[in-house]
């Protein structure tokens, strides 16, 4: 098990009419849900496991919110959902990968994350524009 957050931050000037734009690129890495009694994690992996499906929980919890247009969305409820609330809404672009396995074994795993996958492609954002 391993998660990541890479967070970069840019800006750009077009030199002939002098136009600039900044803008923020999320790249998260929650290393998939866990299904602690089918892993056997213990420790600190059982922590980690735990750590990461509270955080898709949490992250499920905000699209649904996002998606039926409620007028509060739990963004503050995990740190996962409060550092990405910039991305998830307003005025932004968001995109999801989901990796599943190929293996038998996973079925249940990777129907799940399709599910998941399926339950945030249905949510819209709308199209982001350009701020002036």
């Amino acid at each position: 098990l391993s998660s990541g957050i890479n967070a970069e931050y840019g800006e750009g000037k077009n030199i002939k009419n002098g136009e600039s734009c900044m803008g923020y690129l999320n790249l998260v890495d929650l290393a998939g849900s866990e299904r602690v009694a089918h892993s056997g994690s213990t420790g600190q992996r059982l922590k980690e496991a735990q750590a990461i499906n509270q955080s898709l929980s949490e992250l499920g919890n905000v699209i649904m919110a996002l998606n039926e247009k409620k007028p509060h969305v739990p963004y503050r409820n995990s740190k996962l959902t409060y550092l990405l609330c910039n991305s998830l809404g307003g005025n932004s672009k968001t995109l999801m990968f989901v990796n599943v396995s190929p293996l038998d074994k996973h079925t249940a795993e990777s129907i799940n994350s399709l599910r998941f996958a399926s339950k945030v492609n249905r949510v819209d954002l709308g199209t982001a524009k350009k701020n002036k």
